[in-house]
């Protein structure tokens, strides 16, 4: 979808980043992609960074 059409259709937009996510290209490249709320709750859940042991600050034994 180019960015154009995202602006003239921002709800027509908005309703198929719900089902799907949806790129946005501006001088046609791509620059965004729109995602649901529940897709970027699941992604960001899916990258949360594990830390490591040398990084704990916690008391030491």
């Amino acid at each position: 979808m180019s960015a154009r059409d995202a602006k003239n259709g921002f709800g027509l937009l908005i309703d198929t980043a719900r089902a799907e996510p949806v790129t946005v290209e501006k001088y046609g490249r791509s620059v965004v992609v729109l995602v649901s709320v529940e897709e970027y709750e699941r992604l960001k859940a899916a990258h949360q960074p594990v830390p490591s042991p040398e990084h704990n600050t916690g008391p030491k034994a």
